[in-house]
């Protein structure tokens, strides 16, 4: 039997063509605590007590604590009522990792919006205190078990402001993935390699035989080759230039290793993080898909990316 009748009656607040999901009316849910029952109790306590001894000051006392009950439900229900969430900046990671989402939530209204949590179901619950007319971010991690592209998901959006009787909630989907790299392998020796070039351009000035000079720091630059001297007296970050005659070159080839899928995409993997770190350029050879030699962390990413994607109908 198909869940969809039922799927169209939740109070699901989804992402728009912008990316971002607001809470409407009709996607609040609003139930009480325990407290909430507790005190529900107890004013039927009070109000029975009253009957049985006419007591005057006692039915003041009921309905005053049951008018401040119907009024919390309000500002239960308005403390959500509005409230804007949009996904952020989300960073590659390795499998086994936390995949961390940031979420961004817009109060537009003057009044302050305490007691605002996120929560995927399961996991811990994050809350934080929004100011009026301001924007706020709150993360939620979960494990990232498999390479490939990962979804956050559906989480709840809660709060139980003023008094803690009731909570208000609604559920909430984005559009927003994270890019999970295979788990790298262990540790390749140099004979094992796939495959090893020597360029006969030289090696521009990224070699590690000679001295050469200082250029300015470019992003990707390994910290072993900071002039921390420098950077220590003030002049800036500089990265040291050496020279040689020798230019490292590997091809990562998916055919000259051994082993099932995921344990060569370790392995390729683990290549090219030890690349990278060696400041050496390294291309990547897959079933369908070639990306050429060349350094950096642009390049990193899209090697690992490929790799992370390999074999995924995305």
């Amino acid at each position: 039997m198909s869940l969809y009748p039922l799927v169209r009656f939740m109070r699901l607040a989804r992402a728009d063509d912008s990316g971002r999901a607001k809470i409407a009316p009709r996607r609040i849910y609003i139930f009480p605590t325990s407290y909430g029952f507790a005190f529900g109790v107890l004013l039927m306590v009070m109000l029975l007590g009253s009957i049985n001894y006419a007591n005057n000051l006692g039915f003041l006392l009921t309905f005053l604590l049951a008018g401040l009950g119907l009024v919390a439900i309000i500002h239960t229900w308005r403390n959500l009522l509005g409230l804007e969430l949009t996904p952020g900046r989300v960073e590659p990671v390795f499998a086994g990792q936390q995949a961390c989402f940031a979420i961004h939530l817009t109060n537009r209204r003057r009044g302050t919006r305490p007691g605002i949590q996120l929560q995927i179901k399961g996991y811990s619950p994050v809350l934080m205190d929004l100011a009026g007319k301001s924007t706020g971010s709150l993360t939620l991690c979960i494990p990232a078990e498999h390479r490939g592209e990962l979804s956050l998901g559906r989480f709840s959006v809660s709060t139980r402001y003023p008094l803690g009787l009731l909570r208000a909630w609604s559920y909430v989907e984005l559009d927003v993935h994270c890019l999970v790299y295979p788990a790298p392998g262990p540790r390749m020796a140099p004979s094992e390699v796939p495959s090893y070039t020597q360029s006969q351009s030289g090696d521009r000035g990224v070699g590690a035989d000679d001295f050469v000079g200082l250029r300015q720091y470019r992003p990707g630059d390994s910290p072993r080759h900071i002039n921390w001297k420098a950077f220590a007296r003030e002049q800036g970050i500089q990265t040291k230039i050496f020279g040689g005659d020798r230019s490292e070159r590997i091809w990562l080839d998916w055919n000259m290793l051994p082993g099932e899928a995921e344990t060569r995409l370790s392995c390729l993997c683990r290549g090219i993080l030890d690349a990278c770190d060696q400041q050496l350029e390294y291309g990547l050879r897959l079933p369908g898909n070639e990306i050429q030699p060349e350094r950096g962390q642009n390049h990193r990413h899209l090697c690992l990316a490929a790799l992370a994607r390999f074999g995924k109908n995305t």
